[in-house]
């Protein structure tokens, strides 16, 4: 009984360590755009990521924690040996959460997704046999990894490029962003509502039909479009920055769109990769409780609250460097840019948190930026930080899985 504690209490705390890094290095490219463009500074940024990241991972992180939590390792092979796999997923929350604090005090966006399966499956490897791990279930997440920042760049690249051609290059630019501006709003709202209506609110005990979800998200979507077009009809003109920067009161209005895709960011961010801390944490806590490996076990809403304090904490903490990288360093950001970039990336991780596919907040939001950047041409973009982010997404794995096989071997030789 006293082990039994032990292991819930360690889960808890080596997930808050997770959760921790997750803020410091995946939401900071969460809120990057947003404070890389001045749309946001720090301080607004993190209000935005308290309230909605938090949202986001008590409503909606359900769906994905069970696809990171069940089905990684084959379960079967673990009846007999419990504590096995008790020692696997805390090697592997430690191992991750290590990783983590490591690249983001070297100011490296990595994959907490990349981290925490890499570690899992290292694990698996040496604790129980390659044979357990679900390597069809893994080659489908890594398929994700490729694809999702495909899409959002695709996305990002045709949003940008359609802002460019409905207002910037017309001669009346900021007559038509206030025209046009309240359609871009609804379009990302209703899209991200109406996803998170199909998938995410199963935890409150509400599920709606498809026309209901439909209407709902209309009727929110047509709201906040309507107080976003009230925001942007009273931002002043300012004559004299307008002759410095011809669009410097358009990019205004692009702030305000920026704040709600930075909120919709922050939810979307908070209902898929909350997952990565404390899906591990779940297994742990079903298996100690109930001494049996593959409890179908719903996720405790502590453990996802948990996993909404720790990520919020890693970025009000440690998340600059990060931010840094992805929101200045990729390429220059401008509010309209950044809205793009954002409204892609948002779109692309809710659509993978609705189906249960866990994907890298970080690959997702590069690949939108890199988009962004490639609609004004290739010299847009600094190939070098580009380079170096990819290598730190080559070495995340390894990393991620040799951390794990050390950190279980010494929780075995511990605890067992």
């Amino acid at each position: 009984m006293e082990l039994m504690y032990v292991y819930i209490g360690l889960a808890a705390l080596f997930g808050l360590f997770m959760a921790w890094g997750i803020g410091a290095n995946d939401l900071a490219n969460a809120m990057a755009t947003s404070i890389g463009s001045g749309a946001l500074t720090i301080k607004q940024a993190l209000l935005v990521a308290a309230v909605f990241e938090f949202a986001g991972a008590v409503l909606a992180g359900g769906e994905v924690t069970s696809t990171i939590r069940k089905g990684m390792i084959d379960t079967a092979t673990l009846v007999d040996q419990p504590d096995t796999l008790i020692f696997g997923m805390l090697a592997a929350l430690l191992a991750a959460g290590v990783w983590l604090l490591i690249a983001s005090r070297k100011g490296w966006p990595v994959s907490t997704t990349h981290s925490i399966v890499g570690a899992i499956v290292g694990f698996a490897v040496v604790g129980v046999g390659a044979d357990a791990v679900q390597w069809a279930k893994v080659g489908t997440i890594a398929a994700s990894w490729v694809v999702s920042p495909l899409i959002a760049g695709i996305i990002a690249y045709f949003t940008f490029t359609s802002i460019k051609w409905l207002i910037l290059i017309r001669p009346d630019p900021l007559v038509r962003a206030r025209r046009y501006a309240p359609m871009y709003i609804f379009i990302a709202v209703f899209l991200i509502v109406l996803m998170t209506l199909f998938k995410g609110l199963k935890h409150v005990g509400l599920e709606l039909d498809t026309a209901s979800c439909y209407a709902v998200a209309f009727c929110f979507a047509l709201l906040i479009a309507i107080v976003g077009r009230w925001f942007i009809a009273r931002i002043p003109i300012d004559e004299k920055a307008n002759r410095r920067f011809h669009f410097y009161t358009v990019e205004k209005v692009f702030a305000v769109l920026m704040v709600i895709t930075a909120c919709s960011m922050a939810f979307a961010h908070g209902s898929n990769d909350v997952a990565n801390a404390i899906g591990p944490v779940a297994a742990v806590i079903s298996i100690a409780q109930e001494g049996v490996v593959g409890q179908q076990s719903a996720v405790s809403i502590w453990i996802l609250i948990l996993g909404g304090l720790g990520i919020v904490a890693g970025l009000a903490t440690y998340g600059r460097k990060v931010i840094a990288t992805v929101g200045s360093h990729i390429t220059q950001l401008t509010p309209s840019r950044g809205f793009s970039a954002e409204v892609a990336a948002a779109f692309t991780i809710v659509f993978a948190s609705s189906t249960g596919m866990p994907v890298s907040t970080t690959h997702t939001l590069v690949g939108a930026v890199l988009g962004v950047g490639m609609a004004k041409g290739i010299s847009a973009i600094n190939l070098g930080i580009v380079g170096r982010i990819f290598l730190s997404w080559v070495i995340t794995i390894p990393a991620g899985a040799i951390l794990a096989i050390i950190f279980f071997y010494i929780l075995r030789a511990v605890l067992g």
